[in-house]
């Protein structure tokens, strides 16, 4: 287990096959200290939307009777200093493989003064799960995924839900686009393709993780099976309407680096090209100097009580 966007997240700046481990050349590894920056500025952008979600947790539960919560998959921590300031009264542990991350975390939450309300465990999922300890909510976001057996997953995190807690699960949603279907050069549809890549890319993945199981993605039944009572389903949206600003431009040139990276070989020559132009800083059609350039994307968000 390992996730975009301040949590890991499945989209890592937006795309779900931004992350994970596997073959084909090992295009399907991910080193996640070099994708630490981009995972901290992508959460940063998605902020809205998550704060959004977390606040329409606490209408879900009494936020004053949160004590404990678990962020699984939590990366450098973006969204873990945000649950710390949704729950105000629980410890909010920061759950992830990879220690470095876990220290941008820690960072993150001692310049934010939540320091003492913030730890941090390094676990592997499915292994390390017994290991977390009980908690009041549970916020999964684009982690399950990247486990195998994600029934057996979602089943030891339901272990640890106090009763009456929530598991919040983050998977799905829309894709996110960037740009217009037709950007003036190369064929129409760029990112329609490179989805279409992704989903080749994402299977590879899959494929790749140890005791993989295939599973229909019905969150819901996957949920109920895990012993836990499906509750409310509902999708957020984050909508950043072209011109965008410096920072978010500098992110989309982050994240259309790391598609190119982690496609190649996998697009045509001539949507390859186009991602080069893309890239070229001193390009006029490119990312930087492009006046519609924009982000929308949606999350979905899947919750369960434990009776």
């Amino acid at each position: 287990m390992n996730r975009h966007h301040g949590n890991k997240g499945n989209h890592g700046q937006g795309q779900g096959y931004s992350q994970g481990h596997g073959h084909h050349h090992d295009s399907t590894h991910i080193d996640w200290d070099e994708m630490a920056p981009l995972l901290e500025r992508g959460g940063e952008m998605h902020l809205p939307l998550y704060a959004q979600a977390a606040a329409w947790l606490g209408e879900q539960l009494p936020v004053a009777g949160v004590r404990r919560v678990l962020d699984i998959g939590s990366g450098p921590g973006v969204v873990t200093c945000m649950l710390a300031e949704a729950f105000p009264y629980a410890e909010i542990v920061a759950v992830d493989a990879t220690p470095a991350l876990l220290d941008r975390a820690r960072a993150r939450a001692e310049r934010r003064g939540l320091g003492k309300r913030v730890r941090t465990i390094v676990a592997e999922l499915p292994g390390g799960i017994a290991d977390l300890g009980e908690a009041d909510v549970i916020w999964a976001s684009g982690s399950v995924h990247h486990v195998g057996d994600q029934r057996a997953a979602l089943t030891g995190l339901a272990r640890l839900l106090r009763p009456g807690g929530l598991l919040a699960l983050l998977e799905g949603g829309l894709q996110p686009r960037h740009l217009p279907r037709d950007i003036g050069i190369g064929r129409p549809g760029l990112e329609s393709r490179i989805d279409a890549a992704g989903t080749l890319w994402f299977e590879e993945m899959r494929a790749g993780l140890p005791d993989t199981t295939a599973e229909v993605e019905d969150w819901r039944a996957l949920l109920g099976a895990a012993g836990l009572t499906p509750a409310a389903g509902r999708s957020f949206l984050l909508d950043i309407p072209a011109p965008v600003t410096a920072a978010v431009r500098e992110q989309l040139v982050s994240a259309f680096a790391w598609l190119r990276k982690s496609l190649d070989g996998r697009l045509d020559a001539d949507d390859t090209a186009v991602l080069d132009r893309l890239l070229d800083p001193e390009d006029k059609e490119g990312l930087m100097h492009r006046p519609d350039c924009f982000l929308l994307t949606a999350r979905t968000v899947h919750t369960a009580r434990r009776g």
